[in-house]
């Protein structure tokens, strides 16, 4: 089916895949068994390929492309490595809420710095109680002044002993629910903020992972968010414009394994012939393609309504992160099973691909929280519909 890309589209595809090819791919291994952080590789994609959150407005130095062009880049670097491509866009999901709710001052310092490549973002909100549960929170900020104190600690962070900007949520006002919670932009090496220990992980191991943690940590009352008690809203915006994201690089990763299964399909020899002349492999090789080109067309379909603006963009990509991101584990899981022996060593990239593709449907929201925010919309499409028969 057509993918109606642009020339520019196919361009930018081309140069991310052989990027991938050349720089990530034959270090993708070492990456993940020394759990390094891939500084250079960031580094490149940044500066030299000038990929730093491709979504920034050129008025704050970025390159004022679109979610669907960052989701065609993260899709070719998950298909290279999900932890290198974690690592790189995480940024873009810390800067969302300074985009969405900023001032313009607060952009060009911020936004800008990390359209050059200066800076990295991070995003701060989970917490061991606040997971799928957002109104949870703990973390609080309290204002005293021309400032605000935060005490509460942030679990799970990405890159967050390597950023440098962190959009963290707490609580301003604890009587009034997730409407008393707000969003502040909080500089590494700010006084009362420290990080926890590197998380040991199953999969995406080069992408760091650590706590935030403060305690009494004073922060400009400037470097409010928006307005108090917006946080929420700005937590779910951002969100909901970085699942259709999620998703792609879900489809990445299901590429990959689809591509190492017909590979080794092709060329493993049983009984005289490549296993691919089992009707049985070939089954499972064609339910694997149905699925990832199905999920292709769903992501791109989300990132595509994303920035059109559609009124419905938010169940969308609701949908695609669900979809992809569990097709991503299915795919990589059935291609381990042909792979059968090797598919299990870590002298083959598979075992790898399948430890990392499970956190798809976990981060940036479960696959049974997608599900209940595309069931409640479904039943509020439902109670819309009645009352416009009744008029």
């Amino acid at each position: 089916m057509p993918l109606f890309l642009t020339d520019e589209q196919k361009a930018l595809k081309e140069t991310v895949r052989k990027f991938t090819e050349e720089e990530i791919i034959p270090v993708r291994q070492e990456l993940d068994e020394k759990e390094e952080y891939p500084a250079e590789i960031i580094n490149k994609l940044v500066k030299d390929l000038l990929l730093a959150c491709p979504f920034i407005p050129e008025e704050y130095d970025g390159a004022g492309l679109g979610v669907f062009e960052s989701a065609l880049i993260v899709e070719e670097l998950a298909r290279g490595c999900l932890g290198v491509c974690t690592a790189y866009a995480v940024s873009g999901l810390g800067l969302y809420p300074i985009l969405i709710a900023g001032t313009n001052e607060q952009k060009l310092k911020y936004a800008s710095a990390v359209a050059r490549g200066e800076k990295i973002a991070a995003f701060g909100l989970t917490e061991s109680s606040a997971g799928s549960d957002i109104g949870n929170l703990k973390t609080t900020a309290v204002k005293k002044s021309d400032i605000y104190v935060l005490n509460g600690v942030k679990q799970w962070i990405t890159s967050a002993s390597k950023a440098d900007i962190y959009s963290v949520f707490a609580v301003t006002d604890r009587e009034r629910g997730p409407r008393g919670i707000s969003c502040f932009i909080v500089e590494k090496d700010t006084p009362g903020f420290t990080f926890g220990a590197k998380e040991k992980k199953l999969g995406i191991r080069c992408s760091e992972t650590r706590e935030l943690i403060f305690e009494d940590c004073e922060i400009p009352a400037e470097n409010l968010l928006g307005r108090e008690g917006h946080g929420f809203r700005y937590a779910l915006e951002t969100l909901n414009h970085s699942r259709a994201a999620v998703a792609a690089s879900a489809v990445g990763v299901a590429q990959a394994a689809l591509e190492i299964a017909v590979n080794y399909a092709s060329e493993r020899i049983q009984y005289d012939n490549p296993i691919s002349s089992l009707q049985v492999i070939q089954h499972k090789l064609a339910d694997m393609s149905i699925l990832v080109e199905s999920g292709r067309h769903l992501a791109y379909t989300a990132a595509r309504m994303i920035d059109m603006k559609h009124p419905s963009h938010s169940r969308y990509s609701t949908m695609a992160k669900a979809y992809c991101g569990e097709n991503a584990f299915t795919v990589a899981n059935t291609a381990l099973q042909i792979m059968g022996g090797y598919g299990y060593m870590r002298d083959f990239p598979i075992e790898k691909i399948l430890r990392d593709a499970k956190i798809l449907s976990i981060y940036e929201g479960t696959t049974e929280v997608q599900k209940n925010a595309v069931f409640k919309d479904l039943m509020k499409e439902m109670k819309n519909r009645k009352k416009l028969k009744k008029c």
